[in-house]
């Protein structure tokens, strides 16, 4: 017997087709612009509250880690609660978490705010996106997203810019302030517009499961914070090390045999399902730790001051806007094995291209790097999110944005704390804000980083010619 489909509580209208991308684009905007806003204020807040920038990668890695350890919960919620009803719940609480982090007092209330805040957007986007992938047929999905992802890089686009202007202007606090308008518009629009989805038939929630996967989760993530921090001994991270992988390894078990585990790790039998999370989970550890690199390599490697660090970041995310319009295109010509197994190459070798970048490298070269950068990274994302669903029901649908979303998170935390082990380890004991030994160490690392993306191309060989062709209408235009 076919299990039935999720029901919808709302009937979608047309009008409600009109609106929904545009919701869930201010739910992207208002992730994208805190990240980006955040990343450029680091050299400056490490200075205000008297740590190492280094040091501070704990408040971007508690953030994208509170998302990879509460992002398993989303999908059961929409389909226990209502997608609608817990919509609601993540913008708020993104918007509270927000707000405790404009007023912290140090660093520690400011990693605990910016986890309340990872709460609320690992329930905010993987639910915004859940409700996309069941309102809109998979041929429309590309196009939809797309759609979804453009208006939402106006935040890293301004992102930047403004963060620096915040910085060199105002206080570094106020930066925390931008999204709360933002947030009471989201609030608004999906109380009128966000339809609901629940599933009757939900399964009561997996709570071995998500203590297991979320405590080996982040006890991971700690051991690689540590290990750049030199703060604990060898064999004691080592151990830690080992806890992780017993306890990741033990949700593994637990999944095997459970009838519905909070990441239903059958779904990797798919085999594009699996290559899209593998591979891109490889891949977004370069993505992941260059937002946290180039900041430090303009304002402490070449001395620029944070806002025109911030423009100098801004031709990638132009370039990921225009990518976004013809992404679709790229990909029914091409298909999705040629051009994930090409650009994964040529991103790699864009990231090792910033170790080029020094003192004296004109200003022209930096923003041809970055407009490279954009593009290929636009390109590998919509090709990777798309191909997740290639073979999804709308049964599997939560199931596989849980999975998905957290293998996102993951990597991309993952990446930031890699970038800072290599980081640290290509600087020593020197001291980290002179130029003299920031800007090698910072080299050695995109040449790090960019092989290691580069490398990760091979795991899309195992994709068929015509894998995806059903997101990207490839027979459509081949016929």
């Amino acid at each position: 017997m076919v299990p039935a489909s999720p029901i919808a509580d709302t009937v979608i209208t047309p009008e409600i087709r009109r609106v929904l991308p545009w919701l869930v684009a201010v739910a992207l905007f208002m992730e994208h612009l805190d990240a980006t806003i955040l990343n450029i204020a680091v050299p400056t807040m490490a200075a205000s509250l008297g740590v190492a920038p280094l040091s501070l990668k704990s408040v971007v890695t508690s953030y994208m880690l509170s998302l990879a350890v509460f992002i398993p919960v989303s999908g059961w919620m929409a389909d226990r609660f209502g997608s609608k009803r817990v919509f609601l719940l993540a913008v708020a609480l993104f918007m509270i978490g927000s707000l405790l982090c404009g007023v912290a007092p140090g660093q520690h209330w400011l990693v605990a705010a910016r986890v309340l805040q990872g709460m609320g957007g690992a329930l905010m986007t993987p639910v915004g996106r859940l409700v996309l992938v069941r309102s809109f047929p998979r041929s429309e999905l590309i196009r939809t997203m797309n759609f979804v992802v453009i208006p939402a890089l106006l935040g890293p686009l301004l992102g930047p810019f403004i963060g620096g202007l915040i910085v060199h202007w105002l206080h570094w606090r106020v930066i925390f302030f931008i999204n709360l308008p933002f947030g009471l518009a989201g609030l608004w629009f999906a109380w009128h517009y966000m339809p609901s989805f629940h599933d009757a038939e939900a399964a009561p929630f997996d709570w071995p499961g998500f203590l297991l996967f979320s405590s080996g989760a982040a006890l991971l993530s700690y051991v690689l914070e540590v290990f750049g921090n030199h703060s604990l001994a060898g064999s004691h991270t080592g151990l830690m090390l080992v806890l992780a992988g017993l306890l990741l390894l033990a949700y593994g078990w637990h999944a095997g045999r459970a009838t519905a585990p909070v990441l239903d790790l059958l779904l990797f039998r798919l085999r594009t399902f699996r290559i899209a999370v593998m591979g891109g989970f490889v891949t977004r550890l370069g993505v992941g730790g260059m937002p946290f690199l180039l900041p430090l390599l303009f304002q402490i490697g070449l001395g620029f001051p944070a806002w025109q660090a911030g423009l100098l970041m801004m031709p990638q995310v132009v370039a990921a806007i225009v990518m976004k319009l013809v992404a679709n295109r790229v990909l029914a010509i091409w298909g999705h094995r040629q051009v994930l197994i090409a650009n994964t190459v040529c991103f790699g070798l864009m990231i090792a291209g910033f170790s080029l970048v020094g003192p004296g490298v004109p200003v022209s070269v930096i923003l041809a790097l970055g407009l490279a950068q954009g593009f290929f990274a636009s390109l590998q994302f919509t090709s990777m999110n798309s191909l997740v669903y290639a073979e999804i029901g709308d049964r599997e649908a939560s199931k596989a944005s849980s999975i998905a979303s957290t293998a996102q998170q993951m990597s991309l935390s993952f990446g930031v704390a890699v970038v800072s082990l290599i980081s640290a380890w290509y600087l020593g004991n020197v001291e980290q804000t002179n130029p003299l030994y920031v800007v090698p160490a910072l080299h050695k690392a995109f040449l790090t980083m960019g092989g290691l993306t580069v490398l990760s191309s091979l795991t899309f060989l195992g994709l068929h010619t015509h894998d995806g062709d059903n997101m990207s209408n490839r027979r459509v235009v081949e016929a």
